[in-house]
C-alpha cells in the first residue's frame, strides 16, 4: 500500500520536550505564558503565539495584568493533540501535514483565528490548500480525512470538510477505476502512463488486471456507520446502481456482525472490533432500512442470515417483517439448508420456526401474483417460464416439510397449513409431498385414523409417479382407503402406458406396409425396414400377451370391488346398507375424486378388513410383476 501524501511545514529543529503532563519549549528563554488544554499544560512564550492567532492575542492581552499569564483552551477542536501541532507551527518547528492530521489542524486553526490578516501563509491557508490540492484529489487520503472527522464534529461539519470528502469519495467510487489515470489508485497496483505495472518506479511490462465495481467495499467499511451512511447517500445522488449499494451494505454487515461471517463462511474476511449486542441490533436495523427493496440485489443466503441474526438479537418486528418479505421475494433462489431457521422464541415449542417459513411463502405468493404468475386455467402453464419459480418453491417447501416432519411438537394443523400454502398447480408431481406426509406419519404414530386421512387429503393420488404409487400401496402407515385409491390410479397409469405402446405398434405396422409392397427401394433402406418389421412383430406378440395379463388384472380388481361391496353391506346390516360405503365406490374411483372419510365403524368389520388387506397385498404383488414385465417388453 502506498504511503499517504504529506507536506512539511516549518524549518527549525524540534525544541519541544514533554515531562509528564507538561510540554516545554527549550529556546533558552524562560516561559512567560502557560496554556492549559484539558489535563495537559504548555509552558510557552507570548510572542510566537500572538503573532499567529487572533484568539491567543486577545487572551494574552486580557491576562496581561495578572502576575502569571495562564490561558485555558478546553474547547479547542482536537484537544491537546491539536494544540501541540499548532504550537509547533507558531514556533516554526518542522511539522508534517498529512491526511491523518490536516482536519485537526484545519479545525483548530479556525477556532484560533489563524488567518492571513494576522500573518502571511498562516495555518488556515496552509491546511486549506493541502486539503483541496492533495487530500481531496486522492481516494485514500480523502477516506482517511473523513475518518478523522468523527472526533471533530461539529467543527468539521461547519467547515464543510465532511461534505467535501464525501463528494470526493462518491465521485471516485462511481467512476470506472480503470479510467482514473496514473496511478489508478493508491492502494492498488501502480501503473505507468502506458498502463504497465510499476515496481520501484520501473516498468515491468506486465499488464494490470481490471478492477470490478466493488473495489471500494473494503475501504469504506472502515468508516463509522454514520459517515458510511452519508457516503452511500452521496453515491445514490450520483445514480450509482442499486446492486452496488446493496453489495457494499452486505460487505459492511458481514464485517461488523460476527454471526453473518460465520454463517456465510467468509473465511479470510477480517472482522472489525466486536460490537455489543445493542450496537449490532441497531446496525442491523439501519442496514435493513438502507437496503433497496428489489429482488436479486442481495444473495438469499445473506438475507436469511440477516433474518436469523435479527431473531437472535431481537430486533424490531418491523425489521424482521421486512427481512421476511425480502426473502419471500426471491424464495425460489434459496437453499433448503438456509431455510431451516431454528426457533428462538420461548413461546413456540417447535424445533424450527415453521410460522416464519409460512409467512415467507405467503410473501412469495403475493409477489408471484402481482407479477402475473400462472393460474391453473392456462392449458400450457407447465411450459411457461413463469412457472419455474413457483415450481422451485414447491420443491423447496416439500423438502422443508420432510425436514421438519420428525419434530414431535409439530402439530397437524401447522403441518397442514404449510403444506397447503401453495396452489395445486405448483406441484407437477406430489411425490415430494407424499414423502413429507410419510415422514410425519412415521414420527407421529399416535395419530388417529381421521387425522391420518386428513393429512393424506393434502396430496393428489393422480399426481403420484409409478414409483411413489408402488411405495404407497405397500405403506402400512397410510389409511386403507388411500391405499385402495393409490392402487386404482396405478392401474390407470399402467393401462395408459400399455395403450401408448399399442398405439406405437400400430403406427409402426401401418408405416411399414407401403415399403413392403413397394418394388423400388435401395438395399440399405430395405434392410432397415425389414428389421423394423421384425421388431414390430415381436412387439405385437408381446402386446397380445400384455392384453391377456391386463384382462386377468381387471378381473382381480372386479373381484376386489365385489368384496368391498359385501363389506359395505355387512357394515350396514343386510340390504339396508345400500347407502353405505359401497355406494361411494364409483365416485371414489373417478379421476377427479379425493379420498373420502369411511363411515363404516372399524370394530364391526375388522375380520373383513384383514381379508381385504390380504387381497390388496396379493393384487399389489401382481401389479409390481406386471410393471416389471411391461418395462422389459418396452
Amino acid at each position: 500500500m502506498a504511503a499517504s501524501a504529506s507536506v512539511k511545514l516549518g524549518s527549525k529543529p524540534d525544541a519541544f520536550r514533554r515531562q509528564g503532563q507538561a510540554w516545554f519549549c527549550t529556546t533558552g528563554l524562560p516561559s512567560d505564558v502557560t496554556v492549559e488544554v484539558g489535563n495537559m499544560s504548555f509552558h510557552l512564550h507570548k510572542f510566537p503565539l500572538l503573532s499567529k492567532s487572533a484568539v491567543l492575542e486577545q487572551l494574552i492581552e486580557e491576562s496581561s495584568d495578572q502576575e502569571e499569564c495562564i490561558i485555558k483552551l478546553n474547547d479547542i477542536p482536537g484537544g491537546a493533540k491539536s494544540f501541540e501541532m499548532v504550537a509547533r507551527f507558531c514556533y516554526g518547528v518542522k511539522i508534517e501535514l498529512s491526511s491523518a492530521n490536516v482536519v485537526h489542524l484545519r479545525c483548530a486553526s479556525e477556532h484560533l483565528q489563524m488567518t492571513e490578516e494576522i500573518s502571511d501563509d498562516n495555518l488556515i491557508a496552509q491546511t486549506e490548500m493541502f486539503l483541496n490540492q492533495v487530500v481531496l484529489r486522492n481516494w485514500k487520503d480523502s477516506l482517511k480525512a473523513l475518518e478523522t472527522c468523527d472526533d471533530l464534529l461539529p467543527h468539521a461539519e461547519d467547515l464543510h470538510i465532511v461534505k467535501r470528502c464525501i463528494e470526493s469519495l462518491a465521485s471516485k467510487a462511481t467512476t470506472d477505476p480503470n479510467l482514473f489515470g496514473w496511478p489508478i489508485r493508491e492502494h492498488g497496483i501502480m501503473q505507468s502512463p502506458g498502463g504497465s505495472v510499476l515496481w520501484n518506479g520501473i516498468s515491468t511490462g506486465a499488464r494490470p488486471r481490471n478492477f470490478s465495481s466493488d473495489w471500494w467495499y473494503d475501504d469504506v467499511s472502515s468508516l463509522s456507520f454514520p459517515m458510511y451512511k452519508r457516503l452511500l447517500s452521496g453515491m445514490e445522488s450520483r445514480r450509482i446502481r442499486p446492486e452496488i449499494i446493496a453489495g457494499s451494505l452486505a460487505y459492511y454487515a458481514r464485517k461488523y456482525i460476527p454471526g453473518l461471517s460465520r454463517r456465510n463462511s467468509m473465511g479470510a474476511m477480517p472482522l472489525a472490533g466486536t460490537l455489543s449486542d445493542v450496537e449490532q441490533r441497531n446496525l442491523l436495523e439501519e442496514i435493513d432500512r438502507l437496503l433497496p427493496l428489489q429482488k436479486g440485489l442481495v444473495p438469499t443466503k445473506l438475507l436469511l442470515g440477516l433474518l436469523q441474526t435479527s431473531m437472535i438479537l431481537k430486533t424490531s418486528s418491523t425489521c424482521i417483517a421486512n427481512l421476511e418479505k425480502r426473502v419471500g421475494m426471491q424464495l425460489d433462489q434459496a437453499s433448503l439448508e438456509d431455510l431451516l431457521l431454528p426457533n428462538y422464541s420461548y413461546t413456540m415449542e417447535t424445533l424450527y420456526n415453521v410460522e416464519c417459513m409460512h409467512r415467507i411463502v405467503e410473501h412469495f405468493l403475493a409477489m408471484d401474483q402481482a407479477n402475473g404468475g400462472c393460474s391453473p386455467c392456462i392449458d400450457d402453464m407447465m411450459a411457461s417460464p413463469s412457472m419455474i419459480p413457483i415450481t422451485a418453491v414447491a420443491k423447496l417447501l416439500d423438502g422443508y416439510l420432510a425436514e421438519v416432519a420428525p419434530d414431535v411438537n409439530l402439530k397437524p394443523p401447522k403441518f397442514q397449513a404449510l403444506a397447503s400454502a401453495l396452489p395445486e398447480y405448483a406441484r407437477p408431481l406430489d411425490d415430494g409431498l407424499y414423502r413429507a406426509i410419510d415422514v410425519y406419519l412415521k414420527a407421529h404414530s399416535w395419530l388417529s385414523e381421521t387425522e391420518r386421512e386428513q393429512l393424506c387429503r393434502l396430496m393428489d393420488c393422480q399426481k403420484l409417479s409409478l414409483e411413489a404409487c408402488t411405495h404407497a400401496a405397500q405403506n402400512e402407515r397410510l389409511p386403507l382407503r388411500v391405499v385402495v385409491q393409490v392402487l386404482f390410479f396405478e392401474q390407470l397409469q399402467l393401462r395408459t402406458s400399455i395403450a401408448g405402446c399399442l398405439l406405437v405398434s400400430d403406427n409402426l405396422e401401418g408405416s411399414s406396409r407401403p415399403l413392403r409392397s413397394g418394388g423400388i427401394a435401395m438395399s440399405g433402406e430395405a434392410g432397415g425396414w425389414t428389421a423394423a418389421v421384425r421388431e414390430n412383430q415381436v412387439l405385437k406378440v408381446g402386446m397380445d400377451n400384455m392384453r391377456m395379463r391386463l384382462a386377468e388384472l381387471e378381473k382381480e380388481c372386479s373381484d376386489m370391488r365385489q368384496e368391498i361391496e359385501k363389506l359395505g353391506r355387512g357394515g350396514k346390516g343386510g340390504s339396508g346398507g345400500g347407502g353405505g360405503w359401497a355406494s361411494h365406490v364409483p365416485r371414489r374411483f373417478s379421476l377427479k375424486m379425493k379420498p373420502q372419510m369411511c363411515s363404516t365403524q372399524e370394530g364391526s368389520v375388522s375380520e373383513q378388513q384383514k381379508s381385504m388387506s390380504a387381497k390388496l397385498d396379493k393384487l399389489q404383488a401382481k401389479l409390481s410383476k406386471q410393471k416389471r414385465q411391461l418395462s422389459a417388453d418396452a
